[in-house]
């Protein structure tokens, strides 16, 4: 059996393959979700999301700082420590996100 010849109109864009390749990540859409909420610490956004290690929270926290989108803010103390927020790119991301939280409690979250 013979194989259709690609749609040479059918193509998924560059910048859809970008946006998915970094809040696609695991843990991503979940970290940008808790500090959609306020600046927080690591550990608040560690406690938020029980089953992230710390090592997989910094590692994420990194790649979205790296992408523009967080921003750490050193706290002199006591207690030492760092803030996290979203930026202004970040936050840009919020109606996106609201609206795929509400697509989810429609089609995914059952009563």
């Amino acid at each position: 059996m013979a194989t259709a010849a690609p749609d040479p109109d059918l193509h998924c864009d560059e910048s859809f393959q970008e946006v998915f390749a970094l809040l696609g990540r695991r843990w991503t859409g979940l970290i940008i979700g808790v500090l959609m909420q306020r600046p927080s610490r690591f550990a608040e956004v560690g406690k938020a999301i029980p089953s992230l290690s710390d090592s997989m929270l910094s590692a994420r926290l990194g790649e979205l700082a790296d992408a523009g989108l967080v921003e750490r803010e050193v706290l002199e103390g006591p207690p030492l420590g760092a803030l996290y927020r979203l930026t202004d790119k970040g936050e840009a991301l919020r109606p996106a996100l609201d609206a795929l939280a509400s697509w989810g409690e429609q089609y995914l979250i059952q009563p």
